[in-house]
């Protein structure tokens, strides 16, 4: 899978920073001491400012001379559009429009830095994507999520902004489970675990709304706790749990049809592949071999959620990131495996009937 991580050739190094622990990729600066937000802004190599600037085109026109006809070229603005420069380089990083604001990559990590200054955080990565347009900060909350005695999952908050127009300034609450690196973060509808902000002029104030998720995430934890508890002593056989992937990975009403009807033939290569990878997770996988998983509602959950973070195959670590946290596919594959769940949870083997 491509990282898609800034390389910079001035410094010679990547974008990115770990606090103790390479990433996947083995690329960047790894740390030993957490750092303050303006020490993994220097480690990440995001120091660099980003300007708008207006856009140009060339009308050609022509005029006789005594020499003959000659050709000019006359500057014209393109009204409206705007080019994002990185300043250090002259990169263009993307087109945006009169109205959008720039958020200096200071600016937003300053923010971050007042939304969890109570907290008692631990910044443990930052980084930038493809050019620099795309910047991404977790930072580690005190306290975990504990299922049974040994399966245990971390808390972050997690902040992306772009300087290309593509997306708003993103602050989003995200369990990771250590067991297997698994980002849990789409059993919770994203609607309460993240806030966007448009890059608008009013961009700062918002970000003043944006502590509404670090005052959820301890709401959301405990409520997460609880339910992954119950999950865990509910017994779940095999073929449920077969059942319970087919549906969430359902791409479609026309295939949960098919399902219904039992017409196997009608169902694409594809989505067949990816139940069967997600399955044998749930049978195989190391992780999925304790005592709070095997056999039990939170493994088959688990296995949808450790599919997309483990096994998926993604084009770029942005895209990855897209998907698993900001309602791409499979953040909405694991809000229907949660959902299917819960209602697992209440109605038993009833709720994996098909009307």
């Amino acid at each position: 899978m491509a990282h898609n991580l800034n390389f910079n050739e001035q410094t010679g190094k990547a974008s990115f920073f770990s606090v103790q622990q390479k990433a996947w990729h083995g690329l960047g600066q790894i740390i030993q001491e957490y750092p303050t937000s303006a020490e993994a802004i220097q480690h990440a190599g995001l120091d660099y400012e980003v300007v708008k600037n207006p856009i140009y085109t060339s009308m050609p026109t022509t005029r006789a001379t005594e020499s003959g006809i000659q050709t000019l070229s006359s500057e014209i603005i393109v009204p409206d559009k705007y080019a994002t420069i990185r300043t250090d380089n002259n990169a263009v990083l993307g087109l945006v429009g009169k109205d959008y604001e720039i958020v200096q990559n200071r600016d937003a990590f300053t923010f971050f830095d007042e939304i969890v200054a109570s907290a008692n955080v631990q910044y443990e990565t930052a980084g930038a994507l493809g050019k620099g347009e795309r910047i991404f900060i977790t930072a580690k909350l005190p306290g975990v999520i504990r299922v049974g005695e040994d399966d245990v999952t971390e808390q972050y908050l997690f902040l992306t902004t772009s300087h290309d127009g593509s997306g708003c300034i993103t602050i989003a609450y995200t369990p990771i489970r250590i067991v297997c690196q698994n980002t849990l973060s789409a059993a919770l509808n994203c609607k309460t675990n993240t806030i966007k902000i448009r890059h608008t002029a009013n961009a700062k104030e918002n970000f003043e709304n944006a502590r509404k998720v670090l005052g959820l995430s301890s709401r959301l934890s405990e409520e997460l706790e609880g339910t992954f508890n119950r999950w865990a002593n509910i017994k779940i056989t095999d073929r449920q749990v077969r059942q319970l992937i087919e549906i969430a990975m359902a791409p479609n009403k026309e295939t949960l049809k098919n399902l219904k009807d039992g017409n196997k033939d009608e169902l694409s290569s594809m989505y067949t592949n990816a139940c069967d990878n997600v399955f044998s997770y749930a049978m195989l996988n190391e992780s999925q071999q304790l005592e709070t998983t095997k056999g039990t509602l939170f493994g088959a959950y688990n296995a949808v959620t450790g599919y997309y973070q483990n096994v998926k195959r993604y084009g770029s670590a942005e895209e990855k990131l897209d998907s698993l946290l900001f309602n791409g596919t499979a953040q909405k594959r694991t809000q229907t495996a949660f959902d299917l769940c819960t209602a697992f949870g209440q109605y038993g083997a009833e709720a994996l009937q098909l009307n």
